[in-house]
């Protein structure tokens, strides 16, 4: 789909969500704006039962399901059938929401550096799982959520965006992650636009982006106005 009278075409892009599917939806949502870099053309899920794949069939997104559980333990011929529903698709970028399976190096390999995935956290803390109850565990007073490329090792990749909450003194683990969910439905927009844009370069290992930030990190505070309407803009506009 072009943009700009057909000087400039939106990405495709595939979501991959074994779930519900939140951050799907807060993709899904950005990218109805006729200005925003990317659409939705894919959504693939590794449960038939995923809920997300009726909200993405409602809005009118093809969907597709390549169940783990038919190939075993062999996770390579798994991803090479998910590589195959991506190739049909025409996908140039992929966003992990939920993905609720770990990669090997041979699907992360074939997607380099147009893999991306959100975790619930500032990296590098609080890699892995059950982030919002070791953050109220080390007294951490600020926690949040990142967007990065995805890696061979576990949510090591070069950070494209951070959103950052307080954590307060009564929290407790629904009350953070209710915060930090918020700050992921805004981010993960904001990144994937950044990418599909081409505004985002890898120098020494980390993201830079053509807006001067270094090491990719956009701390986005919780006020208006969004940051789609600063950052994600095509340049000039």
């Amino acid at each position: 789909m072009a943009e700009d009278a057909g000087t400039r075409v939106r990405k495709r892009v595939a979501v991959l969500i074994s779930g519900r599917g939140s951050n799907m939806q807060a993709l899904i949502a950005a990218a109805t704006a006729p200005d925003y870099p990317a659409e939705i053309a894919l959504v693939l899920s590794n449960r038939p039962d995923a809920a997300g794949l009726a909200t993405a069939q409602a809005a009118g997104i093809a969907t597709a399901v390549v169940d783990h559980t038919a190939f075993g333990k062999d996770r390579e011929r798994f991803e090479r059938a998910i590589d195959a529903e991506l190739n049909t698709h025409r996908i140039e970028l992929v966003c992990l929401a939920g993905f609720m399976r770990i990669l090997t190096p041979w699907l992360v390999g074939r997607w380099g550096w147009r893999m991306l995935n959100i975790h619930p956290a500032l990296l590098p803390s609080f890699k892995g799982l059950d982030t919002h109850a070791r953050a109220l565990a080390a007294g951490v007073k600020i926690h949040g959520a990142s967007v990065h490329f995805v890696v061979p090792e576990m949510d090591s990749g070069p950070i494209i965006a951070q959103g950052a909450v307080p954590v307060h003194d009564d929290d407790d683990e629904p009350a953070l992650a209710a915060r930090v969910l918020a700050v992921e439905h805004r981010i993960y927009p904001l990144a994937l636009a950044l990418v599909a844009q081409g505004r985002v370069r890898i120098v020494d290992g980390r993201c830079v982006t053509d807006g001067g930030t270094a090491g990719g990190c956009l701390i986005v505070p919780q006020v208006e106005p969004s940051p789609l309407d600063i950052i994600a803009k095509p340049r000039g506009t």
